[in-house]
């Protein structure tokens, strides 16, 4: 979810502006994700390298994810969708770690679209803990590091889509994106919405996967 610094820049906004309306796309897209059936999204809200960043800014962002914990989990819950976090997020504090706590809790038992919030990750550091984890229970292979991921559980990941016309990965989902089809797009992320998604989906659909055959 790429482009919300660059959002407000263009409109002589602060940044904090731009993150706040990239949450009102976290809206659009989650609610077409479920609308789809689709089994899983995964927003990438907070990297390992993020604490770089300005003081400021991070608090700004730990405050619309705590508002929006608070202002959408009924919809959430009530939607059937199913919460998950990947990476750590006990280094965010007491209160903010509560509400992450509570809110997947209280969707533990849903069954529809699995809403994987990636906070405080990093992929490296992903692969690093469960190659560890692997190793002090047995023999290291990709299935037993595979085994020990954030994502264990999950299904497989079939589409990485980034925005922004940044043409990398960042660090998110490098072990899983190995066979993943990758779309990168020009929009930036406070201007994605159903649409877009609805795209990046037929585009998906139109492509030929031969996880290394030919």
């Amino acid at each position: 979810m790429d482009g919300n610094g660059r959002w407000a820049k263009q409109r002589f906004l602060p940044r904090a502006v731009g993150h706040q309306r990239g949450v009102e796309a976290v809206r659009r897209v989650v609610r077409r994700a479920g609308e789809l059936g689709l089994d899983a999204l995964t927003l990438y809200a907070f990297s390992t390298e993020n604490w770089r960043r300005p003081e400021d800014e991070i608090s700004a962002l730990m405050g619309l994810l705590k508002r929006f914990l608070v202002s959408e989990l009924d919809e959430i819950a009530g939607n059937g969708v199913r919460l998950r976090v990947i990476g750590d997020h006990t280094a965010f504090g007491d209160e903010l770690k509560d509400l992450i706590d509570g809110a997947l809790a209280r969707t533990a038992t849903n069954t529809g679209l699995n809403l994987v919030i990636a906070l405080n990750y990093g992929s490296q550091d992903e692969i690093a803990r469960a190659a560890a984890r692997a190793a002090a229970v047995g023999p290291v292979t990709p299935e037993t590091i595979e085994a020990h991921l954030d994502t264990a559980g999950l299904p497989p990941l079939d589409l990485l889509i980034r925005t922004s016309g940044e043409v990398r990965l960042s660090n998110f989902l490098l072990w899983q994106a190995a066979y993943a089809e990758m779309l990168f797009v020009d929009v930036l992320w406070p201007d994605f919405g159903a649409g877009h998604l609805d795209a990046a989906l037929s585009e998906f659909a139109a492509r030929e996967r031969r996880f290394g055959g030919r």
